[in-house]
């Protein structure tokens, strides 16, 4: 059975830092995502990991803060966000594809999702 658990979630203070994990079990992924959905607003995209990190980008909002990386052996990937503001609240899912996934940004790429982890940043 294919899972992704979500973690690190948390409150957290403007300009503060959270690292997030997802745990994938049951098979390995080609391709490994962030996405994220705020109240009431659309889920967009976070940022995204191919292989062992040949192709990595992420969302135009993010801006150089945060850092997306994966450890095969533990079959896990991570999101270290920084400079966290509160327009950054939202709920935080993993998402991973056994391919390479071609069109990043669109959740109909990914095969499986985990059930996320909450962020909240106060101001």
């Amino acid at each position: 059975q294919v899972q992704l658990v979500e973690s690190g979630g948390g409150l957290v203070q403007a300009g503060g830092s959270l690292r997030l994990s997802c745990a994938a079990s049951g098979r390995s992924f080609n391709t490994m995502a962030w996405f994220r959905q705020a109240p009431e607003k659309e889920r967009e995209f976070v940022g995204v990991i191919i292989g062992n990190g040949i192709f990595i980008s992420y969302g135009d909002f993010v801006k150089g803060r945060f850092a997306i990386s994966r450890d095969d052996a533990k079959n896990t990937v991570y999101l270290r966000m920084n400079s966290l503001k509160p327009e950054d609240t939202a709920a935080y899912y993993c998402a991973a594809a056994t391919k390479v996934v071609r069109t990043i940004v669109s959740e109909r790429e990914y095969d499986y999702w985990g059930q996320g982890t909450q962020v909240t940043v106060s101001s």
